[in-house]
């Protein structure tokens, strides 16, 4: 069935390209004036028309605009691009491209990695971020490691922040709403071509509802006693500040701080509803230099970045009968860190193209502990100080050739320290018809995920032989530009093969210590589908429309069924209306079909419509306010099983610029 499923699903994306192709056809005298820069697909500016890679681009200007609260609600609108969150606001939000596992999805803010190193996947929690001061969001879908390394099996998410630029201007904004919120947001920022800044700050605060059981009705009817609220505050600040001396000199200099404390419920034993709790922290700086020579033929960057994660548990477990609970509390705190330090090349080739290479040097820290609720005499649960070091050498050669073609060719070397060295590579292709607005566009490429710190070195589950996980994938599409750049259309067909995938079970390699098990390279798995988008300016400055949709087969290939948490098909449907001078209305559908929370296909979640809607009215200049509503239809659905999601919601606020 999984085979049919896939057929259907190529059948169906080659059949929608191919439509998207005859459109271009018919808009030969559509001649396309705006290129398009995007930084992360080839690790510098290159015009998105000549990428083959798959790439969306979410602007703070449309982050604005849709009002979005979170950045969880801003990533929604990418094709190709899964989220989901354990229960609310503060809780930990995943995000899976293409069907990869969160921690195959490499996140980086300003070009640093930030992938948390304490983590078991080393996944990034997008739940501390909120979209203040970000300038821009580039998401690059499909196997990345040639250019980045590990981690980016599935993709990129780079998040740029605002960097400063004229007169100084400052903004606030304000808001309060359901379920006992309130928030606030303020930056400035300014330049001038020597000197530039930005800095912004948010604190958020809800006193939230419980994460398990809220609006699930067979939980509620088992369990009717009234459930604790989980609430959660939410602090971060951002800087970035620019010099350049000269033209062929610049500095940048930036950092950013996060802190979420949240409550969460444990959600296994006699009582699931417990009042445990959590805080997490991240910070991280960087400093990049960029000098150009050999008039400006030669661009050399440096970098150095550290950053440092703490996450702190204190769990409280019932055990035992209602009549008679067990009840105890647990604490684990995990720290991880990572220091680096790297150096790019880009060196012009004239007539022969651009040759990128580099290299790179990261040391990655884990330190762990744990009381656990019922401890096991003799069995080791605290991890000191483990250590793994990774060096990298890479490369990319980009050529223009002809007038229409661009071809690109990279790979890269990664050593880890006491671990095995993988290869990747990546080649894409770009066919750019300026004249007809048409991008025809290729790809194929191998992704690594190296075991983090977690699954290598852990006490009780760690095994130091694990291998790297590996992938192949591929992808085809086309961009299309109509009625001069009104409207845009994207297509692209994927499909990866993922092995070595690491999991964790009781296997004849464990070691005699660990009773439970330990992880081992044991997985394959098989992603497949089309992504589609399109924009469209219906009524010039009055009417917009943006849509998305994904259609996935993900398969585990050892067992033959359905991978977790992945949605066949999950649509998002967005219009903007400017009805009247200063006044923005802008309702979000979002559509998402059944999916099992489970693995091994169990767990299913019922699929779900919801409506959402933001409105803002500038009543004097640079002075709006606005009216947010989420979950308008009242949907009741889970991300996660048993984690409730937020009923009608209504907040409002006030925003101001000078």
């Amino acid at each position: 069935m999984a085979g049919s499923a896939g057929r259907r699903t190529l059948s169906g994306g080659i059949f929608l390209l191919s439509s998207l192709i005859l459109a271009a056809t018919d808009a030969a005298s559509n001649e396309i004036a705006l290129r398009e820069i995007v930084v992360t697909a080839t690790r510098g500016p290159q015009a998105i028309a000549r990428s083959g890679s798959a790439v969306t681009v979410i602007t703070g200007e449309e982050i604005a605009r849709a009002g979005a609260r979170t950045l969880n609600e801003a990533l929604r609108r990418v094709p190709g691009l899964d989220l989901t969150e354990s229960g609310g606001t503060g809780a930990t939000a995943s995000v899976r491209l293409r069907g990869g596992e969160p921690g195959q999805t490499l996140v980086l803010i300003d070009g640093v990695r930030v992938n948390d190193p304490s983590t078991g996947n080393g996944q990034f929690d997008f739940s501390l971020l909120v979209p203040t001061g970000i300038e821009r969001i580039e998401v690059l879908r499909g196997p990345q490691s040639a250019l980045y390394g590990s981690d980016a099996m599935g993709g990129v998410v780079n998040i740029i922040t605002r960097k400063g630029r004229g007169e100084p201007r400052a903004a606030i904004a304000a808001e309060g709403g359901s379920y006992g919120s309130r928030g606030v947001q303020a930056a400035v920022s300014g330049g001038d071509p020597r000197f530039n800044y930005a800095i912004s700050l948010n604190g958020y605060d809800t006193a939230g509802f419980s994460r398990w059981g809220h609006r699930i009705g067979r939980l509620r009817a088992r369990h009717p006693w009234p459930l604790e609220n989980d609430g959660a505050r939410r602090f971060g600040l951002s800087a970035r500040f620019g010099f350049s001396p000269s033209e062929d000199v610049a500095f940048d200099l930036g950092g950013s701080a996060y802190v979420n404390a949240t409550q969460y419920d444990a959600a296994f034993g006699a009582f699931p509803d417990t009042p445990s709790s959590s805080v997490q922290r991240l910070g991280q700086v960087h400093a990049r230099a960029t000098v150009h020579a050999f008039d400006r033929r030669l661009k050399n960057t440096f970098l150095v970045y550290a950053n440092r994660t703490e996450r702190d548990y204190r769990s409280i477990s019932y055990y035992g009968s209602t009549a008679a609970p067990v009840t105890d509390w647990s604490k684990d705190g995990y720290v991880g860190g990572r220091v680096g330090a790297s150096y790019q090349g880009d060196l012009s080739l004239d007539a022969f193209g651009l040759l990128t290479f580099g290299g790179q040097v990261e040391r990655e820290t884990l330190t762990s502990t744990s009381q656990p609720v019922l401890p096991v005499p003799g069995l080791r649960t605290t991890l000191d100080d483990a250590v793994q070091t990774t060096r990298s050498l890479f490369a990319l050669h980009q050529i223009a050739l002809a007038e229409h073609l661009n071809l690109s060719l990279g790979g890269r070397i990664d050593d880890i320290e006491g671990a095995d060295r993988f290869a990747t590579w990546r080649a894409t292709l770009a066919y750019d018809i300026a004249e007809s607005g048409t991008v025809l566009r290729a790809s194929a490429g191998t992704g690594a995920k190296a075991p983090t710190l977690y699954q290598r070195l852990d006490p009780l589950y760690g095994n130091a032989a694990l291998s790297p996980e590996r992938s192949f994938g591929i992808d085809a599409g086309i961009d299309q530009k109509l009625f001069d750049g009104r409207l845009t259309l994207s297509g692209t067909l994927f499909l990866n093969r993922l092995r070595d995938l690491i999991n964790f079970q009781s296997d004849p390699s464990c070691r005699p210590d660990q009773p439970f098990g330990c992880y081992v390279n044991v997985a394959r798995a098989e992603t497949s589908g089309f992504e589609l988008a399109a924009k469209a300016e219906l009524i010039p400055g009055r009417l917009g429309l943006d849509i998305a949709y994904t259609n996935l087969v993900a398969i585990d290939r050892t067992t033959d069924l359905r991978l977790a948490r992945r949605p066949e098909n999950a649509a998002r449907i967005g219009l903007t209306l400017t009805p009247a001078p200063g006044l923005v209305i802008a309702p979000t559908l979002v559509l998402v079909d059944a999916r099992y929370s489970a693995a091994h296909e169990k767990d299913r979640l019922a699929p779900y419509a919801r409506l959402d809607l933001f409105a803002s009215y500038e009543v004097s200049e640079g002075v709006s306010l606005f009216l947010r509503g989420e979950n308008l239809t009242d949907a009741r659905y889970e991300e996660v099983k048993n984690y409730g999601t937020a009923g009608r919601s209504l907040y409002a606020g006030l925003k101001a610029s000078w």
